[in-house]
Formats: C-alpha cells, structure tokens, sequence
C-alpha cells in the first residue's frame, strides 16, 4: 500500500525531531518528492511516532527504495553487507536440534561471543538447540524484499524439517523484522531465561536506558527484561533518534550517524540497552560505559570488538 502523503497538515513535528529531515529542510511531504534521499533515511520510526496524521516517513522510504539490486551490489557503500547477506554466508544449522531454537542473530555473536557461548551452553543445557542465520532485515531495507522474503522462506522451510516448533530471539531487530514473515513462534531470550530459571538479577541504583528503535513503541523486549533489573530503569536518552546504525544509511550520512551516537555519549555516564549494534555503535563513539544488559543477566564480562574482529567473530559461527 502506498503511504498517503497527502494528509500532510506541515506542522514540522516530523522535522524537529529527524536530524535527516532538518538538514535537508523537509517534512515527510518533502521528502516524497525527493526519492534521491530514500537511502539518507535511518528508518527509526521518530517521525510516525511524532507525526499526527499518521504518516510512516520509515515506510516511505523503503517504498522509494524498491530495486532490483543490480546498482546496489556495484556500490561501494553496500557491496559488502550484500555479499555477506544476500544470502548470509554464515548460515549454520548444525546444531539447530530440539523444540526450541535459540537464534542470535548477527552482530550479538559478532560483539558478543564470550556471552554467546555462554548462552548457547545454557540453552543446549535444557534441550535448545542454536541455528546461526541473518534475519535478512538489512537486505530487505536496502530495497531487497523480495530476496529478502526468499530467504525467510527458506529459513523457515529449513527449520520445519528439523522439527523446531519456537525460535528464542536475542535480538529486537530480528524479532520485529520477522515477526510477521515468520509461522514459528518466537519468544524473547529473556523471557525464555525466566522460564528456564536462568539467569541472575542486576543489581544497581539506576540504568540509564536507552530503547532501540524496534522495540521503542512496543518494549516487548523491554518488559520480558525488566524483571531481571533491580534498580530504577528509566527513559535516559528520549532525545536521542538512532544509534546511527539505523536503516544503512550511515553510508549517505555518516556525519548525520556520529552526530547520533555523540548526542548519547554526552550524557556521560553509563547507558544500557539491549541491541547489540547500539552497542557497538555507541562505543565506537567513545562511550566506554554503554553495556548490553545480556551479558550483565548471564555474569559475563567482555570487551567489545570494534574492528574486523566482530566480522571474523560472526565468521568463526559457520564453522
């Protein structure tokens, strides 16, 4: 369905709250007009959230970013991830065993491999099995549905065969990507954690939080983790539109993503989130004490790989 930028009544509340839209002058009507900055868009949902006659500026653009990905694979800025995710060249379904299978995702395992293995020892410990796959969300935003839903499909088909009947999400981006594409039922890690009587509180006065786009509005993720923090969570960094990871558009903005990220590390202080990349991210940008909540709830302490070393670590999990 086509968005209905029609209804625009100009009022700017879309264009005070995207520093995307504010560079560039434009409410989510302007931006209609302008399909060259389909890719310039981080797709964080802040201006559907502010906007009220309800119009998606996310879903415009990836209605503008429809391809056949012929021009994609020969630039620079995207030529990489798709050979690495279109199809994802680490797909390992080895160990995918059981009822239940745990999937991580990719950059939680990338950043995050002390704990991920941790996880999958507690997971296997109570008959979960583990299946390394990319949901295929950054294939599908770069304008790639329908390769993208290909090989959802086949994710599924596989997994069906293998018996499994829920999926044990790490990851809010993968979750929201498939909750709709995807007929196995998925749970929360968290949520599976309470379940199977793992996992230890978090003991602090406070953790300053930051919501990653996907789970902003809703905060499934967030509800199913809130019973493990013993301490005051609240709303620290509502100013804050992205991580600047957002939508692959680092690429066309990458002054616009630094920008992001910085406006969080000024905070000072800590920052607690649960998405792998807002982490990464996050500490890219100096912002030594952003931590992921997981490793925290499984007693893991780690560094985080800000170099190649996350791509060789997602690497390791094919084989």
């Amino acid at each position: 369905m086509s968005v209905d930028t029609e209804k625009c009544v100009h009022c700017g509340r879309c264009t005070a709250g995207c520093l995307f839209l504010e560079k560039y002058g434009l409410d989510l009507a302007g931006l209609a007009a302008r399909p060259e900055l389909a890719y310039n868009c981080f797709l964080c949902g802040r201006c559907a959230a502010a906007c009220p006659m309800g119009i998606d500026g996310a879903a415009l653009a990836l209605e503008m970013r429809k391809t056949d990905g012929a021009s994609l694979r020969r630039d620079p800025a995207y030529r990489l991830l798709l050979w690495e995710k279109a199809p994802y060249k680490f797909s390992n379904y080895r160990r995918a065993k059981g009822r239940a299978v745990l999937f991580p995702g990719c950059n939680f395992p990338s950043f995050f491999p002390k704990t991920t293995a941790k996880l999958v020892s507690v997971m296997e410990k109570h008959g979960v099995g583990v299946v390394y796959d990319c949901c295929e969300k950054p294939v599908s935003e770069l304008g790639l549905a329908a390769e993208a839903q290909e090989h959802v499909r086949r994710m599924e088909a596989e997994l069906r065969d293998r018996g499994v009947e829920e999926l044990v999400m790490v990851c809010p981006n993968c979750y929201r990507f498939l909750a709709d594409k995807l007929t196995i039922p998925m749970v929360t890690v968290y949520e599976k954690l309470r379940q199977l009587g793992e996992g230890a509180p978090v003991r602090r006065d406070a953790f300053p939080l930051y919501y990653p786009c996907p789970d902003r509005a809703e905060r499934r993720f967030f509800r199913d983790i809130l019973p493990f923090l013993e301490g005051e969570a609240r709303d620290a960094f509502p100013d804050v539109q992205c991580c600047g990871l957002g939508g692959c558009a680092a690429a066309r903005e990458p002054a616009l993503a630094k920008a992001m990220a910085e406006r969080a590390a000024e905070r000072g202080g800590e920052l607690y989130t649960y998405c792998a990349s807002c982490v990464g991210s996050f500490r890219r940008q100096g912002m030594a004490r952003a931590y992921h909540l997981l490793p925290l709830i499984l007693g893991v302490d780690e560094a985080v790989p800000l170099g190649m070393g996350s791509l060789l670590n997602r690497a390791r999990r094919a084989l």
